[in-house]
């Protein structure tokens, strides 16, 4: 090891990796610290359950990850990445049996909602079109300027609204809004508040665009290919390196913390302005999941089976039912029929499980720091569409919020998204600043999920910390 970096980047998640990796191939100095004994934060696998049935601990589905700007400049290829597209996104089962099914045509999605199949087209075709251009102004920080204003002000229009909005609006029948609701679910955010509608879009379009991929042998394989590309130019990784203070870590000209505002107020501590820290301490931390691994004899029985040709499944029923859960959760309580997100993802990656035999996660959203287990209103959810699920379960094992915390320290309370996502925080992250990786202190800049532009396994708020880096501090 060196005894001085151009950067040190303290954390190995996706945005921590995409941070390293983007300084490391101008060709400057990195070390990449972990504080757990594997380098991948929300992208490790294990057998959690039993031996021979693998998990991935967090992220399965990468519908995001596909359409990242980043990791599209990457050669994932050359390092064993190899992607998986179910052939459809995403199943909505519903009381009458049937499911709504997302399939990659727009035009056959559309023809199962009924009376809805031209407002759906209506919604969506303009997003899937243009897909990689609003991607693109979609990932950038502000106050960087659109390269395609017209696209993104329409995106705007309706992406600020509330889903309960934009359903009334736009759709009559109930297959079309329980679809848009499990979507707009993923915001973790009541489905009555502002912008909750720009998470359905986004979902929605990408797995009309990309589709929602898996990764062939887990999603630790997305985690070893970077490790690979950063070693290659030439980064150094440490791990089993807890970091608790600034001054813990050797010289640097820059240092990258791919960690939330809780965090970064314990390892900068007085350093840091009091007005500052005071806004850290003022930043909110959305709910929880509860999430719940599984090992299964064989497929989940699902009552229409063409659930089984998606990786991802919405358990939660109707658009009411799923409103009505995300707002008890909004306000400290754990609903009795929670909105589960489901992933089978051994259907078609036969290296998860033993021949004949499935792995499977479930989560649902609970108040942030829960302590409740929701094992059995998950299962009841799942067996409520799925009758004799509960027969194929052979092994479970359950992370409540705080097992989830205690796993990656990002994940405050259980919250996944590095902090809530409401219209305000959304464009604010961690703080109100010109730059929004940046801290008070020189040299000392934030590159997590908790700054632009926000949640979710893309690897951008990493590529856009490293870019500020290279020019303000590296002069690249």
């Amino acid at each position: 090891m060196r005894t001085e970096y151009d950067a040190i980047v303290v954390g190995s998640g996706p945005n921590g990796l995409a941070a390293a990796i983007t300084i490391a191939r101008k060709g400057y100095s990195v070390l990449v610290l972990e504080g757990k004994d594997s380098l991948g934060g929300g992208l490790r696998s294990a057998e959690l359950t039993l031996p021979g049935y693998l998990h991935d601990v967090c992220a399965t589905i990468f519908g995001l990850a596909k359409s990242s700007p980043f990791f599209k400049e990457l050669p994932l290829k050359d390092h064993s990445v190899e992607w998986i597209t179910p052939p459809a996104a995403l199943a909505h089962p519903l009381e009458d049996g049937r499911a709504v099914i997302v399939e990659r045509s727009l035009e056959a999605t559309a023809e199962a909602l009924g009376e809805d199949n031209q407002a759906y087209r209506n919604l969506l075709s303009l997003y899937i079109d243009h897909w990689d251009e609003i991607v693109k102004d979609l990932f950038k920080p502000l106050p960087l300027p659109p390269k395609h204003p017209w696209l993104l002000a329409r995106f705007g229009k309706a992406g600020l609204m509330s889903a309960e909005k934009l359903v009334r609006k736009h759709f009559t029948e109930q297959r079309a809004k329980a679809l848009f609701g499990g979507m707009a679910a993923h915001s973790m955010l009541s489905l009555g508040t502002a912008l909750t509608s720009a998470f359905g879009i986004i979902l929605n379009s990408s797995a009309h665009a990309n589709g929602w991929p898996i990764l062939k042998g887990g999603a630790q394989k997305l985690v070893n290919a970077l490790t690979d590309i950063l070693r290659l130019n030439k980064g150094e990784f440490v791990t089993g390196s807890m970091v608790t203070s600034l001054n813990d870590l050797p010289p640097a000209k820059a240092i990258l913390l791919d960690v939330t505002p809780h965090q970064l107020l314990k390892i900068a501590g007085e350093q840091l302005p009091g007005r500052y820290r005071k806004q850290l301490q003022s930043y909110r931390y959305g709910p929880g999941v509860f999430k719940l691994d599984l090992a299964l004899e064989g497929p989940i029985p699902w009552k229409d089976e063409n659930c089984l040709r998606c990786a991802t499944v919405h358990v939660g029923g109707s658009f009411a039912e799923i409103a009505a859960a995300e707002k008890e959760v909004n306000e400290g309580k754990h609903p009795d029929k929670p909105f589960v997100i489901l992933a089978q993802a051994s259907l078609f990656d036969a290296t998860r499980a033993p021949a004949g035999k499935q792995t499977v996660w479930a989560y649902c959203h609970v108040p942030n720091g829960s302590t409740v287990d929701m094992t059995e209103r998950i299962e009841r959810q799942i067996e409520r569409f799925a009758p004799g699920f509960r027969d194929q379960i052979i092994a479970r094992h359950t992370f409540t919020t705080l097992d989830m915390e205690r796993y990656n320290p990002n994940y405050i309370g259980g919250d996944i998204n590095g902090g809530v996502q409401d219209i305000w925080q959304q464009f604010t992250r961690p703080t109100f600043r010109w730059v929004p990786y940046s801290t008070p202190l020189k040299g000392i800049y934030l590159c997590s999920s908790s700054t632009p532009p926000g949640g979710g396994v893309h690897g951008m708020c990493g590529y856009h910390a490293a870019r500020t880096v290279l020019r303000r501090e590296l002069k690249d």
